[in-house]
């Protein structure tokens, strides 16, 4: 059973008869519902109420919606909850995290790249003010995650790197700039991602490490963290089949669960052997690598039974509701198991004060996206972006020799014909006409199709044109980079618009060409050619301004790579 006076508790008497005479008033159907964490995106007042009434879920999480209206949204969320809900916000990069006008401050990866800890803390300071300013107590963050493998793309742009102990000084100074704004922190994905290269959002993954692997790596990192008052741990759903075959002598392949069902990973080894005393919640419940993994009517009780405090998102709710109720009633979920998770919930709720603390006033939105938060930003893209090589000693370039710009940019296919191409290209050619560049630009399919839809456009992106005249025309090209995906394929690579594209790099030639990539840090492996590659991590218009300036040579390249962009090539290199 949790002890509430211990770490990361660390509750007064005041706040543990709270927790206790809380408890005690609560009907079945309440304590069932605090389980629960509510997915919203519908923000209607009385969908809002029925969620708090009927089903008196113990947390929230939310996807879009205006400022206003997410701030409307939670204060209402807590003002028709019997017992305060936790409010959660995904703040791996900062406040755009909270909501979309908040500030990207750096991804994890471009904090693991700075040679200081400080971007990682301000990343969680700026996170944790316009997080708070909406009414948020509660971080899924940060990643813990230790980035072992380069073709892993689910953690590449969030994760702190590849060193544990780089990974464990720079989830602290995120927890020490959130708990200045009162946030408590809950770190993911435990048992470790970024082994496996396949996505749990997908399928069940496998973090394939032996014992003492892991126990060097992961283990290192979260044992680090639990003494440094991590409040919660996220569940990732994917298995650690070491682990579980030594914790569970003859355990068949069968039977291997992934770890928000396998209560020898979260009994045995979180609790148990690594001591953690604070709060567990699956990761979210419609990912493949839980759905697949057992009927839900079992996925929903089994989690809580397995060791988990909460379950992260309803699917249909009056089943899951059902569901868990029956989980109880037949034993699954036992009575000590219950109240466990109970004193839990309400413990960190209790550590936060959320019971005697008053929703935030309106006038604290103003931070959101703040001139302040946005200088934070560009200090950190200062700080972090990286010339991982240069190999043709090309920069810094010297715009008076040339400003002659051949403009490609690789994007993502665009999600619908609403989400319209990538709007950060826009940002790229303003900010190199902005430093005396002459930019020609070359437009892909998918830009040509929203201009005018025709079968004759892919046959336009197959032409190359002349090289001798390309040479003529241009000093340099430019290449930028920006693939996205997420919970929709195993691995994000470099793709052109069409097949035979003129943007494949036949001009690296011709031409000076510099790559740069507003992403992944991976994209060696598919553009190997590239004599000048550098990491600038995010597309916000501090990033793309300040690459900018490096490239020009403004300001120097402060960011420090690790082996994990050579992508186990040696053409990456030359």
């Amino acid at each position: 059973m949790v002890n509430l006076k211990a770490s990361p508790f660390f509750l007064n008497e005041e706040q543990i008869d709270w927790v206790e005479q809380t408890i005690a008033s609560m009907t079945l159907e309440e304590k069932i519902g605090q389980l629960f964490i509510n997915f919203t995106v519908n923000r209607d007042p009385e969908y809002i109420k029925s969620v708090c009434r009927k089903y008196h879920v113990g947390g929230i999480r939310w996807q879009g919606g205006t400022l206003e209206e997410v701030y409307e949204q939670n204060k209402l969320f807590q003002e028709e909850s019997k017992v305060p809900v936790l409010i959660a916000a995904n703040c791996e990069a900062g406040g755009n995290g909270a909501v979309k006008e908040g500030t990207l401050v750096a991804t994890q990866a471009a904090c693991g790249a700075s040679a200081t800890a400080d971007t990682a803390y301000n990343m969680g300071r700026v996170g944790g003010e316009e997080a708070a300013a909406i009414g948020c107590n509660w971080t899924f963050g940060p990643v813990s995650d230790v980035l072992l493998n380069w073709r892993n793309t689910i953690v590449n742009t969030r994760s702190y790197g590849d060193d544990p102990d780089r990974v464990i000084e720079r989830c602290k100074s995120y927890m020490k700039g959130m708990a200045e704004s009162g946030i408590a922190c809950c770190t993911k994905h435990f048992p470790g991602d970024g082994v496996e290269e396949r996505d749990q959002h997908l399928l069940i993954g496998n973090n394939d490490l032996t014992c003492e692997e892991w126990d060097e790596s992961f283990g290192k990192v979260y044992k680090a963290l639990i003494d440094a008052g991590i409040e919660s741990f996220m569940v990732g759903h994917f298995r650690l089949p070491a682990y579980s075959r030594r914790l569970r002598p003859g355990i068949k392949d069968e039977e291997l669960m992934p770890a928000s069902l396998a209560p020898e990973l979260l009994t045995d080894l979180l609790r148990g052997q690594l001591g953690f005393n604070g709060l567990i919640v699956t990761d979210a419940s419609h990912m493949g690598g839980l759905s697949t993994a057992a009927p839900r009517s079992y996925q929903v009780p089994g989690a809580i039974a397995a060791g988990c405090d909460m379950f992260l998102f309803f699917n249909d709710p009056d089943e899951d509701f059902a569901y868990m109720m029956e989980g109880y009633r037949s034993g699954l979920i036992t009575e000590e198991r219950l109240s466990d998770a109970l004193h839990r919930i309400l413990g960190l709720k209790a550590k936060l004060n959320l019971y005697k603390k008053p929703f935030p006033e309106k006038k604290g939105l103003k931070a959101i996206g703040s001139p302040e938060h946005h200088a934070a930003a560009a200090k950190a893209a200062d700080e972090t972006i990286t010339l991982v090589k240069d190999v043709q000693h090309l920069l810094p370039y010297d715009i008076k020799k040339g400003r002659r710009v051949k403009l490609y940019f690789i994007q993502s296919a665009p999600i619908s014909v609403v989400d319209g191409t990538d709007k950060a290209k826009q940002i790229v050619i303003e900010e190199l006409e902005r430093a005396g560049f002459e930019v020609d630009i070359n437009q892909d399919y998918y830009e040509l199709e929203a201009e005018k839809p025709a079968w004759a456009n892919r046959y336009k992106l197959i032409e190359a044109g002349s090289a001798e005249e390309f040479r003529k025309n241009f000093d340099l090209a430019m290449v930028f980079i920006n693939m996205k995906g997420y919970a929709q394929e195993n691995n994000i690579r470099v793709k052109y618009s069409v097949s035979h594209s003129n943007e494949i790099p036949w001009y690296v030639q011709e031409v000076p060409t510099v790559c740069v990539s507003l992403g992944y840090t991976n994209h060696l492996f598919d553009v190997p050619m590239m004599k000048t590659y550098i990491n600038a991590y995010a597309d916000t218009r501090e990033y793309i301004r300040a690459v900018i300036e490096k490239i020009t040579g403004q300001s120097e390249f402060k960011g420090i790579f690790n082996e994990t962009v050579w992508c186990g090539r040696w053409d990456t290199r030359i």
